[in-house]
């Protein structure tokens, strides 16, 4: 009888170790784990675990980062494009708990992204936005690179 290992959790915590995302890293986590493009709660909650690390990762980290939050949010919702009260609440206290420029590029992209989201959502990103966190502006170029 086999069963399936959630080899993310082991990697990403090997990650965290290492104290550093590099480039191939990222290339391995596309092809290997989401390589279907399934982004699962857990996943995703892995993903922020790196972004909250406050690690010296390689460029990729972030768009992968970004990338990956958004299939989650937005591209896996029902229906697609729609950001659910339940999901933008959780990806608000991600956020929060990482105060990172990953973090901060993952919520603008969503807002970029969907074609619905709470109103106090976007109250909330706008709020985040203009809140001084440091990198806000580097934020901003990596959503739009």
């Amino acid at each position: 009888m086999g069963f399936a290992i959630d080899r993310s959790r082991t990697i990403i915590s090997a990650m965290i170790l290492g104290r550093r995302v590099s480039g191939q890293d990222v290339a391995w986590l596309r092809r290997e784990v989401f390589a279907g493009r399934e982004v699962t709660r857990e996943a995703a909650d892995e993903l922020f675990a790196v972004a909250r690390a406050d690690m010296n990762n390689a460029p990729e980290w972030t768009e992968f980062f970004v990338e990956m939050i958004a299939e989650y949010v937005v591209r896996q919702a029902e229906p697609t494009g729609v950001v659910s009260e339940e999901r933008a609440a959780w990806l608000l206290a991600r956020v929060d708990e990482c105060k990172s420029v990953e973090a901060l590029a993952a919520l603008i992209n969503v807002l970029a992204e969907a074609r619905s989201v709470p109103q106090w959502f976007l109250a909330g990103v706008k709020e985040r936005a203009a809140a001084g966190w440091s990198g806000a502006g580097a934020a901003r170029r990596a959503t739009t690179a």
